[in-house]
């Protein structure tokens, strides 16, 4: 079947299955981050810009069939200057899509202490398995009172929005939570709405439980507690399930593990916990792809490119560990000089989290280990490296079309979309290299090839396997990728979720157990 036509029957699923799960509950979507935010232009005038990312494009879809309600963070002066004008939720102004939107705002250093004290610089790196790097901040006093004043605050002001905006529902709604940032939120809903059907999915890894033993016992426990009190915990992986359920076995008193059926029973609810791996939405990448807008960057791009080329699309944090892959890379051309002059690295970085200084720590050692290669081995008409530090998604999509070979060596992802974008645009046949510990490696391990994401050397000798793999080989890997993608794209994963909880909604009476 034709990616497109599979596309559309995927489309048509959901929409028979969002109609007929919705027909009596309402939607209700809870997240950090909203599929639009408003910005203060020149002029003083608000401006609506779509969110971007493919899960934000994929849950707003949703409206274009029914009606959905986003509970979101208030982030910038334009979207505090929006919640201030309306009491509630309101809805937002996009062509075709019947979207409200209400916003929880809280005092600037509040929300500080929650995302930029507590959320990233904490549990983020907990569940990437960094703890020990040299960017991780220690356990001291300011982490507590950013627990308390700033975690537990902003979770509870967003379960009291949610609260308040099912107040007058005749039926209790089903309401989704997404991500780490709001993991007491189900907790603080539960003992509100009892009735309401709650699912909560997690975009990162969860780690091994072992590793929780770094993190403080109530804080650990009170995270646990409210994931246990909703319905569905969605998770990326299979390995994540199981560490999941394994972590509540063990911090948990209490709690009954039934790893078969991937079930909790805790103080009289069961929770099912479930893997449901994010994808790409399939039509709007391809369309991109073929977009004016892109092409040009590939022609921009040209210029840049060797006889062999590698691209890397990343987020400049630790967890992506860009500073082994340059490390590889260098290992390569000393090894092989028969490769000066022919191979190149283009890096597309985006800037993240700026704001927090391990970030920016790890930012300036990127460019200094870029700076330290293109030292060794340039030349005045050759660099080994070009790096592209900016929020340009076209342009990346441009690399990731004409690339050799795609590396993708993350310490640990959640899934890395990136990993299933390459393929997907591909114009070239390129080669995945992917980490065994990123989530895509679940599904795409067939046809990329393998590297574990500490091994410098391994992926040095990797990374050449890749730049001389012949063509063969690299179109059977590369169709093998593309089929698999498509096969489970974002309205798939859609599809899943909510397949659950209608078979949830339709169960209910007996998930309370006695």
């Amino acid at each position: 079947m034709a990616a497109s036509s599979k596309y559309n029957q995927h489309c048509s699923y959901l929409i028979d299955l969002c109609q007929e799960l919705l027909a009596e509950r309402r939607l209700i979507l809870v997240s950090n981050r909203g599929p639009v935010e408003y910005r203060v232009g020149q002029d003083g005038a608000l401006h609506l810009n779509r969110g971007s990312g493919g899960v934000v494009t994929a849950l707003s879809a949703i409206s274009r069939y029914v009606e959905l309600t986003w509970i979101a963070s208030s982030m910038g002066e334009g979207d505090r200057k929006v919640a201030a004008q309306h009491d509630g939720r309101f809805p937002v102004q996009l062509p075709g899509q019947n979207l409200y939107l209400r916003f929880v705002t809280t005092p600037r250093n509040v929300y500080h202490k929650y995302y930029n004290l507590f959320c990233n610089p904490l549990i983020w790196f907990l569940q990437h398995y960094m703890w020990n790097s040299p960017y991780t901040p220690n356990l001291d006093a300011k982490v507590y009172d950013a627990w308390e004043n700033g975690y537990v605050a902003v979770n509870r002001a967003f379960a009291e929005a949610t609260i308040a905006e099912a107040a007058d529902d005749k039926t209790p709604p089903f309401v989704m939570i997404h991500d780490y940032q709001l993991y007491l939120v189900g907790g603080y809903i539960r003992r509100h709405m009892p009735q309401a059907i709650l699912q909560h999915f997690i975009h990162i890894p969860w780690p091994a439980s072992s590793y929780w033993h770094l993190f403080p016992e109530q804080m650990r426990r009170a995270i646990l507690q409210s994931l246990c009190a909703v319905d569905i915990v969605g998770l990326q992986t299979k390995r994540d399930v199981h560490h999941f359920l394994h972590s509540c076995e063990i911090f948990l008193d209490g709690a009954k593990v039934d790893y078969e059926n991937n079930t909790i029973a805790y103080e009289g609810r069961q929770t099912k916990v479930a893997s449901y791996p994010v994808s790409v939405d399939i039509a709007t990448l391809q369309r991109l792809s073929q977009s004016p807008r892109v092409q040009n960057y590939e022609e921009k791009l040209r210029p840049h490119l060797g006889e062999h080329t590698i691209v890397r699309v990343d987020r400049a944090e630790p967890s992506k560990n860009i500073i082994r892959g340059l490390r590889a890379f260098d290992i390569v051309l000393e090894r092989y000089p028969a490769l000066l002059n022919r191979v190149k690295m283009l890096c597309f970085l985006v800037p993240s989290r700026s704001g927090i200084r391990q970030y920016q720590r790890y930012t300036q050692d990127i460019f200094d280990s870029v700076e330290a290669i293109n030292a060794k081995y340039g030349t005045e008409s050759w660099q080994p490296i070009t790096v592209f530090y900016e929020n340009n998604y076209a342009q990346a999509i441009a690399g990731m079309r004409l690339c050799d070979v795609l590396m993708v060596n993350p310490v640990i992802d959640g899934m890395n979309l990136v990993a299933k974008e390459g393929p997907v645009v591909s114009a070239n046949h390129s080669v995945l290299i992917l980490s065994e510990s990123a989530g895509a490696h679940e599904q795409l391990r067939d046809n990329a090839v393998s590297v574990a994401p500490a091994d410098v050397e391994g992926t040095a000798r990797t990374l050449y396997k890749a730049l001389t793999m012949d063509e063969t080989e690299r179109k059977m890997r590369a169709e093998g990728l593309k089929k698999t993608i498509e096969r489970e794209d974002i309205t798939r994963w859609m599809y899943h979720q909510f397949h659950d909880l209608r078979e949830l909604a339709c169960q209910l009476p007996l998930l309370l157990l006695v």
